[in-house]
């Protein structure tokens, strides 16, 4: 209060014009509220946003939670919020979950004491925000849920077409000729993890193809999941000669295992990923990916978001965002059956 006594006096105005230009809460005349700037710039004042959220019930910011602050896909994501979100003149406040819900609850119940006016949150493994979303529904704060959902929700949401992606990307393997195809999957109590196994399991059952259960091997979203699995999957009579990945940090876990077994991508095992990652234009060979906007997932959530801050109170909103297929060099025909059975992954080294 002080600051803004100071401010009121080198303008020589109330305390009150000081206010309305401070907040934009009423019609000031230009040169007074010139007048009210350059005071304000002159004590170097900076309004307690805490305060104003109290009189308000609502601060400016809004809380945004992640599960793993180090996987490369999700900082595309908090930008495309952070943007929206800073463009309507909110700020963003990051949590990391590290995919744990206990974290994510903590989280979600302390950002509630400061008053945000709206959250996102990517969910963690075996996340249920029913509740919390309940308690922030009574305050009148928005929650969105992003890339994955949370058990049992019916609230806001944007996701992409999984299934559809992953089924794009297994159709043209098909297509390419192979027919001995392996998946490493993410963990499979997550949606996105399930939807791309979905779509994976379509695209052979089209083109009727069977495979046994041992070529479907769950992981880890990360690069040491996908390492591991697909050291099992190599070791399989006959070996696949496709492996769909069901994220790119797998992807990049399976193309070790492919070099350390000696065996060669794509001559020897093709391979596609999920999310096309910039990282991918620079493996060898360049990662063949299912293209999803981690941007544009982080946009539409804060849209959504910012909707919700200004009114908008109908029917929960489920923004499905398309899919495409970027072509690379990890993918070709498949090797001559004789190749396929007599050459065996050798030299293999595992990581711990």
């Amino acid at each position: 209060m002080s600051n803004m006594k100071q401010i009121a006096k080198m303008a020589r105005v109330s305390l009150g014009t000081v206010s309305h230009v401070l907040n934009n809460s009423a019609n000031v005349r230009e040169p007074v509220r010139q007048r009210v700037l350059e005071a304000v710039s002159a004590v170097g004042y900076q309004p307690n946003q805490l305060a104003r959220g109290l009189r308000r019930d609502k601060t400016n910011m809004i809380g945004m939670v992640i599960p793993d602050i180090t996987n490369p896909f999700f900082p595309a994501v908090v930008r495309g919020a952070e943007d929206v979100a800073f463009a309507n003149g909110y700020r963003l406040v990051l949590c990391n979950s590290d995919n744990h819900h206990s974290k994510e609850l903590a989280h979600l119940n302390e950002l509630r004491t400061y008053l945000p006016a709206g959250i996102i949150v990517i969910p963690s493994n075996f996340s249920d925000l029913t509740a919390q979303a309940e308690v922030y529904r009574r305050a009148g704060t928005g929650v969105v849920c992003i890339d994955r959902l949370p058990k049992n929700w019916r609230g806001d949401s944007v996701t992409v077409d999984n299934e559809q992606g992953a089924f794009q990307a297994v159709d043209y393997l098909v297509k390419l000729g192979h027919k001995h195809l392996a998946t490493v999957t993410g963990p499979l109590h997550l949606t996105n993890a399930k939807d791309r196994l979905a779509g994976f399991n379509r695209a052979l059952d089209e083109a009727k193809i069977h495979i046994l259960p041992e070529y479907i091997q769950e992981a880890t979203f990360d690069k040491r999941g996908g390492y591991l699995k697909t050291l099992a999957l190599l070791h399989l009579v006959p070996r696949p000669t496709a492996i769909f990945a069901a994220n790119d940090m797998i992807a990049l876990g399976a193309l070790l295992a492919i070099r350390e077994g000696g065996l060669r991508c794509p001559e020897d095992v093709s391979l596609v990923g999920f999310d096309d990652l910039d990282l991918g234009e620079t493996t060898n060979p360049a990662l063949c990916s299912v293209s999803q906007s981690g941007y544009q997932l982080g946009a539409s959530a804060a849209s959504i978001l910012i909707d919700r801050i200004k009114g908008d109170d109908g029917p929960a909103k489920h923004v499905v965002l398309k899919t495409s297929l970027t072509l690379r060099n990890s993918v070709t025909t498949p090797p001559e059956m004789s190749e396929l059975h007599l050459v065996q992954p050798s030299n293999f080294v595992r990581r711990h």
